[in-house]
């Protein structure tokens, strides 16, 4: 479970360039729910994962995570019950090292580093096991670096990495963005079934209206630090892009600006 409360996120406070990002968010996301957060360029949304991250300390509110405040928790502490897969497939795996050895960094996390094999046999069947339904063969290159991946190729790596440990909350930022739309769709496929398998709490940002919308079980919309709406599965089902258009309008009585929100 995942409580935000009264999170105000301040930068540069009291000078003349101060940005207020979050203005009070309130949040409850109960234990397996998938919940898809979309919003113009600078409406907060990667702001807010960064916060619940760790990445800022928030200026004002608290973050409780399965009835622990981490307001205070440091970002590497935060990181054991976190996972995280951001928009460039660059930045979630260490290019130089070989896909065993990615994997392996992820297996040991969060647990106490002993003095053995880093790749033994026993774990590299496992990954085999592992990498085999992701359907890319990558089962058969586990002495392959990194660096020799595709993009899609290494978003699957990656999203595999930050799941292997069943983080309490999974944070998915713009994760196929990046990609063209026929491994888009792969990787968020493959999204929807290690969330479900693994019944993860997550919060996965994206442009695309259409996709929030048909993925997860809610869809909440941000707009300058705001949540402006907050969509039910129900709701969602029986809402075209053009609804949400509209609800946006209804609710904040101006237009929808932002091109890239309405053309993905």
């Amino acid at each position: 479970m995942l409580r935000i409360r009264k999170l105000h996120q301040l930068f540069h406070p009291g000078e003349v360039n101060q940005v207020h990002a979050l203005r009070g968010i309130e949040l409850e996301l109960p234990a397996g729910q998938f919940v898809t957060v979309i919003g113009s360029n600078g409406a907060g949304k990667s702001t807010l994962f960064n916060v619940i991250a760790g990445v800022y300390g928030p200026t004002q509110g608290s973050i409780e995570i399965d009835g622990v405040d981490v307001t205070r928790w440091p970002e590497p502490t935060r990181a054991t019950l976190i996972g995280r897969v951001f928009q460039d497939p660059l930045s979630g795996t260490a290019a130089s090292m070989t896909i065993a050895q990615n994997l392996t960094l992820a297996l040991l996390r969060n647990q106490r580093r002993r003095l053995r094999p880093g790749v033994d046999h026993a774990r590299r069947q496992l990954f085999g096991e592992l990498l085999a339904p992701l359907g890319l063969g990558l089962e058969d290159r586990l002495d392959a670096r990194v660096s020799l991946l595709s993009g899609g190729q290494r978003q699957a790596l990656t999203l595999l990495m930050a799941t292997m440990a069943r983080p309490k909350i999974l944070l998915l930022d713009e994760h196929t963005a990046a990609l063209d739309p026929a491994t888009a769709s792969t990787i968020l496929d493959l999204t929807k079934e290690i969330i479900g398998r693994q019944e993860l709490t997550t919060l996965m940002i994206t442009h695309n209206m259409q996709q929030a919308l048909t993925t997860g079980d809610r869809t909440l919309m941000m707009d300058r630090g705001q949540f402006v709406l907050d969509l039910t599965a129900a709701e969602q089902a029986d809402m075209s892009v053009q609804d949400l258009v509209g609800k946006f309008q209804e609710v904040r009585k101006e237009q929808l600006a932002d091109d890239e929100l309405l053309l993905a």
